[in-house]
């Protein structure tokens, strides 16, 4: 969203006002010192309801909803905003169904914007549909390998394990619930944005049109912003909210090419103690030298309290000989991913994480946890082929298989691929490609909306 905002701003030549939660935009604003911003563009920022200091439970989808419930409680005062603001249009996050309440009452137009890919997108649009077919929720007794048939485009793509999180057994139903209502509420909108690209998902962002009469995808987001901001960094400075650890780049620089394999779970997705003791020895037992993100709280112990400097001190001398690992608790992914020495990269799936990952044309070994990581990582090992799916498996016997298999049995099939679908996304974001061209299109919506007016 912050990077579609700067765009806006530096091509549309609009006044772009980011409205963030005051913990985020704090946290934004530490890693952004010393960041040029667009003219026209500034920050916002509403209170927030939940404690972020909490130990416990922030990587659990039930934390995400509950931040999100938060949110919504702060509707008088988003409310008051946009009424002295009197914006153009809103462009609201797809699960962020205040934004769509707000623009409903005041009458003003209002455009989604879709942080996951468009099968999950899909996916989430008909889960009523799911519910009423008795796909979802999951039986405990299911076969998870059984394919998702019942729902027009999704055959022969989706299994019932690949299905969002949510969907699974054990969730409880006022998860699913939030859920079903947020992504509802988008159909509100009068256009949808995606961040992805024709030639990632153009049969699904087709299929997508017959919900929204404008569709605009305009992926990978990054990938734009520093081919038509020429100055713009390919970094995640543009709307990270950690600070970086850059000496992991100075280690990248003395390990041979297409060596190492990099490990990210992202900024939500924690490991027990028991996970990332398997994850560990896998690493170590398939002899590649290996980069690791590990947050203070990647790992829970007991009662989920945040235990990764205990659990990983434990650890290192196994293979922290200088050479053979380096441990960071937040990396430049970016720049790591587009770093020469980087083969493969064992990910949570997340859909920015993803979308980074084909740009830099690096494979992928997936293991998904939470929300649309289980669409993902279908899509990147069964449709387009460009990494491996550890199938919910977590046992160092297959993080060692997997890895092995990514970096050298399947190595020359899967690259072939992943090189393929890089130089699609970089065209998509070329002049003239059709991630450019939808950036032009939403542009010349959005100024239609003005003479509407």
């Amino acid at each position: 969203m912050f990077m579609l905002a700067k765009l806006l701003c530096h091509v549309g030549g609009f006044q772009a006002t980011f409205v963030n939660t005051e913990h985020n935009h704090a946290l934004l604003q530490r890693t952004l010192a010393g960041n040029d911003l667009p003219a026209g563009f500034r920050f916002l920022s509403l209170p927030d309801a939940v404690p972020h200091d909490r130990e416990k439970q922030q990587s659990s989808i039930s934390y995400v909803c509950e931040l999100f419930r938060s949110i919504r409680d702060t509707k008088p005062e988003f409310r008051r905003l946009v009424a002295e603001l009197s914006p153009t249009c809103i462009i609201a996050d797809g699960i962020m169904s205040l934004g769509f309440d707000v623009a409903v009452e005041l009458g003003i137009p209002v455009i989604a914007f879709c942080t996951f890919s468009a099968v999950c997108a899909w996916v989430y649009f008909h889960l009523r549909d799911l519910i009423e077919q008795r796909v979802v929720p999951i039986p405990a007794d299911a076969d998870m390998d059984e394919p998702i048939t019942s729902n027009p485009g999704l055959e022969g793509i989706l299994r019932r394990r690949d299905l969002p999180s949510i969907c699974r057994h054990g969730i409880p139903p006022p998860i699913l619930n939030f859920f079903l209502r947020e992504t509802e509420s988008m159909r509100r909108a009068s256009g949808l944005i995606l961040n992805t690209f024709d030639g990632l998902e153009g049969p699904m962002i087709f299929r997508l049109s017959t919900i929204f009469p404008q569709i605009f995808a305009v992926g990978p987001l990054h990938g734009l912003l520093s081919n038509i901001v020429k100055e713009e960094p390919l970094t995640a400075s543009n709307g990270g909210l950690k600070e970086e650890d850059r000496s992991c780049m100075t280690w990248l620089d003395s390990q041979p090419s297409r060596s190492v394999i990099f490990i990210s779970f992202g900024s939500l997705v924690a490991l027990t103690e028991a996970q990332f003791v398997e994850f560990w020895h896998g690493l170590v037992d398939s002899r590649k030298p290996f980069l690791w993100v590990v947050r203070s709280d990647s790992v829970l112990g007991e009662d989920e309290v945040p235990s990764s400097v205990k659990v990983l001190s434990g650890l290192r001398g196994e293979a922290h000989d200088g050479s053979r690992c380096c441990v960071v608790d937040w990396a430049p992914q970016i720049e790591v991913l587009a770093h020469e020495a980087v083969g493969g990269f064992l990910t949570h799936s997340g859909w920015n994480s993803t979308l980074e990952s084909v740009l830099a044309g690096v494979p992928m070994v997936c293991w998904p946890r939470l929300s649309d990581q289980q669409v993902n990582s279908r899509a990147v090992s069964d449709v387009w082929r460009i990494g491996l799916d550890m199938k919910d498996k977590w046992d160092r016997s297959t993080v060692e298989k997997t890895v092995r298999e990514l970096m050298e049995g399947r190595r020359d099939e899967i690259i072939k691929l992943t090189i393929e679908m890089a130089g699609m996304a970089r065209s998509s974001v070329e002049e003239g490609g059709s991630s450019y061209h939808n950036l032009e299109k939403l542009i010349v919506y959005i100024r239609s909306m003005c003479y509407d007016i």
